[in-house]
């Protein structure tokens, strides 16, 4: 007795040949197969009963296959959608995806990228599965899986926690970007993702995938900025062993170490054009070449990427490969700054300063207090989240305080009356906002404080060198730890960042940065 079956599609082509081709491939892998010759033929089947997918030819004798994708869209109904192209129809293949469709084929069709793409759309894994990252001939039997790249965003594994909870606030314009999140996760779509740095690029992009059907697949998330040039192909693509000069052992690029889940590029604006160019390939031969192989191997990859510059005006100052941008461009979800959502910072604050607490083995949660508050209101956070996060991770671990007030963040001449423009006491929104923030201070405390001058530091080296210790922190902190990539951004070389960091006492550790005793090497060597 066979096993019942699970998923029943509709295939939809004018072609008779191609119907029975695609019906018997697909009733192969157990799928429950019905075909339609037209879009009216196709309409009635779906009146009839409801599919776990759909898979329809563009042109049809009555229509196309966006006139079918629509009518479902009106409809509301859930099936997915894989629409099939003709060859090199760029725009063809991404007014589908715009449509609503999950993804497309380009004919001729490659019957084991058709069984790739349709599991891919059910959240299954084909009976005749393509190789998870190389072809059986390509990798030996007894070499195991290399390390991930350097490159690699730590915690590329799904966290226990879902992204799309650790995006706190319900300002409209969070709101906003949780509803496009829900509905882009439906598709293949590439999705990029804009927005000034510190805006929670990645948190976004891992929302995506964990939302996705591929959330149970890996989520590799690379930083195209932190990667010197001459090793893009190799990190992206991997290589084979004798490749060139150190390449000891076969080595799987970032598309092969996502295959089946999801591949995030972020600062893809970064990228130089002779990499634009091999990777609008892949994205179009759904394939990629290791450095050193003769055959392409086969990837199963969805594409987000993110970008903190104007790609329209890179484009248009030849800076980025206009069909690349096509490509990834298809659905855009932009972030809004920090400065732009400042009703949700009450709760930021609060979920972050539990967060620090969890992290240093602190008894209490530090408040945060009015004046403090008000300061932060007032700050134009040019880092948005992630310069909020500095902050408070500074001020709680400099003041000692469990109430944090205007001074223990840095900023001692905070006004006391902006409050007002954002949350209003007694509102309701404000004490709702507020949960762990301190009560306001009498008045008699805010009318007597007087704004104090600035002072001038006691000791000028040490307070030069927190300066600058401070500044290798931050820039660390952007470039994902990546001592090149933040030097290069200071106009440091390697060899300058690390005497600074070593002279300062700043450390890079598998936890992070680690803060030490500072020294002078000239003093030592002495």
């Amino acid at each position: 007795m066979t096993a019942p079956t699970l998923y029943s599609l509709l295939v939809v082509d004018d072609e008779p040949d191609l119907r029975t081709l695609y019906e018997l491939t697909l009733l192969r892998e157990g799928y429950d197969v019905e075909t339609a010759g037209n879009v009216a033929e196709a309409w009635q089947h779906l009146q009839d009963r409801s599919y776990s997918a759909i898979i329809t030819d563009m042109r049809l004798p009555d229509g196309t296959g966006l006139d079918l994708l629509r009518r479902i869209d009106a409809e509301g109904r859930r099936e997915k959608a894989i629409v099939i192209t003709a060859y090199g129809s760029a725009e063809n293949a991404v007014e589908a995806l715009k449509a609503g469709a999950y993804d497309y084929l380009t004919k001729p069709v490659d019957l084991r990228q058709f069984r790739a793409v349709v599991s891919s759309a059910l959240g299954r894994t084909p009976t005749s599965a393509l190789p998870a990252a190389v072809s059986v001939q390509e990798r030996p039997t007894n070499t195991p899986l290399a390390a991930p790249p350097l490159a690699l965003h730590r915690g590329a594994r799904k966290p226990e926690v879902t992204a799309l909870s650790r995006m706190v606030g319900h300002s409209d314009a969070l709101q906003h970007v949780r509803g496009l999140i829900d509905k882009v996760a439906r598709s293949m779509a590439p999705v990029l993702v804009w927005g000034e740095s510190g805006t929670g690029k990645e948190l976004v992009a891992r929302a995506i995938h964990d939302v996705s059907s591929r959330h149970h697949q890996p989520f590799i998330a690379v930083n195209c900025g932190a990667i010197p040039e001459q090793l893009l192909e190799a990190e992206f693509f991997g290589y084979r062993k004798g490749a060139f000069t150190g390449a000891n052992e076969d080595r799987e690029g970032f598309f092969q170490a996502a295959h089946g889940g999801s591949l995030f590029l972020d600062e893809i604006g970064d990228l130089p054009l002779s990499m634009q160019t091999k990777l609008l390939r892949v994205i179009q031969e759904r394939a990629v070449r290791p450095v050193g192989a003769v055959a392409e191997v086969p990837v199963d990859v969805r594409i987000i990427s993110a970008t903190h510059k104007d790609l329209a005006a890179e484009v248009a100052a030849k800076r980025f490969r206009q069909d690349l941008f096509y490509r990834l461009n298809v659905i855009q979800i932009p972030l809004p700054a920090l400065r732009e959502r400042l009703e949700d910072l009450p709760s930021l604050c609060l979920r972050i300063l539990e967060r620090i607490a969890s992290e240093s083995g602190l008894n209490a949660v530090p408040q945060l207090g009015r004046t403090g508050l008000m300061a932060l209101l007032n700050h134009p956070f040019p880092g948005n989240v992630r310069e909020l996060e500095n902050i408070l991770h500074r001020a709680v671990t400099l003041s000692g305080h469990q109430l944090i007030e205007a001074e223990d963040l840095g900023f001692p001449n905070a006004s006391p009356h902006t409050t007002e423009d954002i949350l209003t006491p007694g509102s309701g929104a404000f004490e709702q906002a507020a949960i762990g923030i301190s009560p306001p201070a009498p008045p008699t405390a805010l009318a007597t404080a007087a704004p104090s001058p600035p002072t001038l530091p006691s000791d000028l080296v040490t307070h030069l060198d927190q300066v600058e210790r401070d500044i290798l922190v931050l820039a660390l902190e952007k470039y994902r730890l990546n001592r090149t990539a933040a030097g290069a951004s200071l106009s440091l070389s390697l060899r300058q960042m690390r005497y600074r960091m070593a002279r300062l006492g700043v450390k890079v550790t598998d936890q992070g940065i680690v803060l030490g005793e500072r020294f002078d090497p000239e003093a030592d060597a002495e």
